[in-house]
């Protein structure tokens, strides 16, 4: 389950969310507990670029990616508020796309799934290359009934190590949290308690072993959660950020970005837990809709200086 690739140097620096949740569980540090470490799971190391020689994370693999409804691909630059399209995915499915996740070597996994008339009837995950976003030719993981639609995200397994993980949430088993273990199958981890039971979410990982989840509650909810067994460690509240119809969710040096969208464009609004600030206009049109979002535990855990 964990995925043996090359190290991306972490920060010490912690993220901590303000706690407005008597539901959050205790954690020793605030730290998840690494699930399968040891190299057990699913490899990755057919990188994009060479990256950097002190931390072999290539720049690529810092950036943000988003997909449009529009089946087309953008790499995002959340210092610089800017979009770059690559191109629209070529992955061979008659599928929808859903939900994305990228991993330490800049190749996104990409969550398709298959509506049927009374509720999804086929789900996968393809791989695909962020450079020019072409598509591997088969599915990485065929997803089991219930995991057809899933939210999904990558988290370092510790802050000292490059092994990552995917985890996944099924929303079309709302409330429960699992991960993609060295079968490529869906393992399931446990239920989501407290005041996101039953919730629906999208997720995020950071590069120093934490995950955490964008709950579409009423308010929505950003949850650190505890990998182990999908309790929340810190819970907080942002009733300013609209219930969407379509959301996205990546965290990026030290800060959150919710992609939100109900019947228009995108908007992206972005939560610092550092002073508790959230700017809901951070993007208020992106121009285009946003319906997944990723960014691997290469990415900053601090911001840009």
């Amino acid at each position: 389950m964990a995925i043996l690739l090359v190290a991306c140097s972490a920060s010490s620096r912690q993220t901590v969310l303000d706690d407005d949740s008597s539901d959050a569980a205790s954690g020793a540090g605030g730290n998840a507990t690494s699930i399968g470490a040891g190299g057990n799971g699913f490899n990755t190391s057919s990188g994009v670029g060479a990256g950097d020689p002190d931390d072999n994370c290539s720049e690529a693999a810092k950036l943000i990616y988003v997909l449009s409804d529009a089946n087309d691909l953008y790499s995002f630059k959340p210092d610089e508020k800017k979009f770059t399209k690559i191109g629209p995915l070529s992955c061979p499915t008659s599928m929808s796309p859903n939900s994305m996740a990228v991993d330490r070597n800049a190749y996104a996994w990409v969550n398709y799934v298959q509506a049927g008339l009374i509720g999804d009837d086929a789900g996968a995950i393809y791989r695909v290359n962020t450079l020019d976003a072409s598509c591997d030719p088969n599915p990485l993981v065929t997803l089991p009934t219930n995991w057809y639609r899933i939210g999904m995200g990558f988290s370092s397994d510790g802050a000292n190590t490059s092994a990552e993980t995917l985890f996944v949430t099924g929303i079309g088993l709302a409330g429960a949290l699992g991960y993609i273990n060295a079968s490529n199958q869906v393992q399931p981890i446990g239920n989501f308690s407290g005041s996101i039971a039953g919730q629906s979410a999208e997720l995020t990982g950071t590069g120093d072993g934490r995950l955490y989840g964008f709950f579409t509650s009423s308010p929505v909810v950003v949850a650190q959660l505890e990998k182990s067994n999908a309790s929340p460690l810190t819970v907080k509240s942002l009733p300013t950020v609209p219930v969407p119809n379509a959301w996205a969710f990546s965290f990026w040096g030290g800060d959150f970005y919710l992609y939100t969208a109900s019947f228009a464009n995108s908007q992206v609004t972005r939560y610092r837990p550092s002073d508790d600030s959230v700017d809901t206009n951070f993007i208020g049109d992106a121009g285009f809709r946003i319906l997944g979002a990723g960014v691997s535990t290469c990415a900053p855990l601090e911001p840009p200086k």
